[in-house]
């Protein structure tokens, strides 16, 4: 095997340098060291190169010490029973280098184990190149390390030649993940992976480990079913109790949505290292161009402050849909205002009934439909369908949309409650109201287009009951998620429409809920009697 390195030793001078380390008792082998210790030991014995720090040794601030201490914790038997940690915070804070460290630690630190395999895993090659890279900086300046390491540039790999250890760099792109044996894996920056496929095909390779272990660095994804949100959630339920999982970290730095995101205490939520090595004046410059102009703001949210929100401007701010999440209640008889955004072949169909009640709070019901299979579906829009569909959340409707379905829905609604008009627009709707006289359902429906005449009135009414707090949705998951999906465009007079051509994902339920809000405010009448629209 060639040597490729930027410093190939001789055989003999690399077996000279090594004899002179044979007697060392290194600072992170003493005695009396906790696991933990042991690693952090190792990481601070390395020397940082770059940065105006270049050249000293790494220093790991408190909050890599807890993260490591949390990660690397031991139980009666000196196992580690953490198997996966992910650590998220703000764009910046050392990621990459305490990422380079822990890795160097597996392969020939501490951590070692014979013939261990350890990855680091990145979206694009680029990214999955900045761990390789700074491993390589740090092994070059650490004698010992260095010549007990082969790097093999071509490859992005290294070679540990006295365990027989390999560290490689894999990215999406990687021809294959399978045969893979990893005893330690970092996946750097998995909250802009378009999906789980890379990072399931590492999890799953890790079974015939004793100890392996998955760390995850990453700044926040931008919604709720990306595979780092996901984690997040899931770590955030363990913390509060509702699930038992000693082998599953998460360490969160993020900024509430509901603090002032240009104070420098805000930003210091999300950037542990903030006037360390993480700039203050580079942040107070990207505060200052995001305040001042609106369109960068919800970049700064997500970037700096680790919010879990898009980069580009939604319609609902996440802090005002869940403070309308409390549980609706329609009783049976009550008036209603329905509307049904119809979906044919790709589309979800969404049918949204809202009742008012005496303190003048609207209760939602939605109802959704899937044309194609839903395990396909699930794969190419990369949400839950799946899941919702086993929990009765959406319906499958066939390979398209079938408009009996619907209409029969309808008639069952109309009969339980008492729905004053259904809003709906002109698309298909010949089918549904045949398909509705066919079971003589009377329900009364209004035509509500979606361009900007009609559409803009019923989000500005939309917007005001969401800011008002005059809404109970229950947090619907399939609703939730098209408000966070939902994107409004303009016109050159300033109207506004919800935009399904921009906006990230399906946003059919928020049309028909703010179809439904015009109906209920704006247009009640004149309505029209369904038999009188067909005949």
């Amino acid at each position: 095997m060639a040597l490729e390195g930027w410093q190939v030793f001789k055989l003999r001078d690399r077996q000279a340098v090594l004899r002179r380390y044979e007697t060392t008792i290194f600072s992170w082998d003493e005695p009396g060291l906790t696991r933990s210790e042991r690693v952090i030991r190792f990481c601070e014995e390395l020397t940082i190169s770059s940065g105006e720090l270049v050249g000293t040794k790494l220093k790991l601030r408190k909050f890599q010490r807890r993260f490591i201490d949390e990660t690397y914790r031991t139980i009666e038997d000196g196992r580690r029973p953490v198997r996966t940690a992910v650590l998220s915070l703000g764009r910046k804070n050392g990621k990459t280098q305490l990422a380079a460290a822990l890795a160097l630690c597996h392969l020939c630190g501490p951590e070692a184990e014979p013939r261990g395999e350890i990855y680091s895993c990145a979206n694009d090659r680029a990214q999955a190149s900045k761990i390789f890279h700074e491993m390589c900086a740090l092994v070059k300046r650490h004698e010992y390390l260095n010549a007990r390491c082969n790097v093999l540039f071509n490859r992005k790999e290294i070679v540990d030649l006295e365990n027989e250890s390999i560290y490689m760099a894999l990215s999406r792109e990687a021809k294959t993940k399978m045969g893979l044996n990893p005893s330690m894996v970092i996946f750097d920056e998995l909250g802009q992976a378009p999906d789980r496929q890379l990072y399931d095909a590492m999890d799953s390779a890790m079974g015939a480990r004793k100890e392996p272990l998955m760390i995850v660095i990453s700044t926040q994804a931008a919604d709720d079913f990306a595979p780092l949100s996901v984690l997040i959630d899931y770590g955030l339920r363990v913390q509060r109790g509702e699930i038992k999982d000693e082998t599953f970290h998460l360490t969160l730095h993020t900024a509430p949505l509901t603090d002032d995101p240009f104070k420098r205490s805000t930003w210091k939520k999300a950037n542990p290292a903030l006037d360390d090595f993480r700039s203050l004046a580079d942040v107070k410059r990207q505060a200052s161009q995001a305040k001042r102009m609106p369109s960068l703001e919800n970049a700064f949210r997500n970037l700096i402050l680790n919010q879990r929100v898009a980069a580009e401007a939604r319609f609902i701010e996440p802090s005002s849909w869940m403070a309308c999440g409390g549980k609706p209640h329609i009783p049976d008889g009550a008036r209603c205002y329905a509307a049904l955004d119809l979906g044919y072949t790709r589309d979800l169909s969404a049918l949204v009934l809202i009742h008012q009640d005496a303190e003048q709070v609207f209760h939602v019901y939605p109802w959704f439909w899937l044309p194609g299979d839903p395990n396909a579906r699930t794969n190419e829009d990369r949400v839950p369908y799946d899941v919702w569909v086993r929990d009765g959340l959406i319906t499958p409707i066939g390979d398209a949309t079938d408009p009996a379905v619907i209409a029969r829905k309808i008639a069952e609604l109309h009969g339980r409650y008492r729905i004053e008009a259904l809003a709906f627009d002109r698309w298909r709707i010949g089918d549904l109201k045949r398909e509705l006289n066919e079971i003589s359902c009377s329900v009364v429906l209004a035509e509500h287009g979606q361009g900007y005449k009609e559409m803009s009135p019923a989000v500005d009414v939309l917007e005001r009951m969401i800011v008002q707090k005059r809404i109970r949705h229950g947090n619907h998951p399939v609703l939730s998620w098209n408000a966070g999906c939902a994107v409004i465009s303009k016109d050159s007079a300033g109207g506004r429409k919800l935009d399904k051509a921009k906006s990230s994902g399906r946003i059919d339920g928020v049309v028909a809920l703010a179809m439904s809000f015009s109906l209920a405010l704006i247009k009640a009448e004149p309505l029209v009697d369904v038999r009188a629209l067909i005949g």
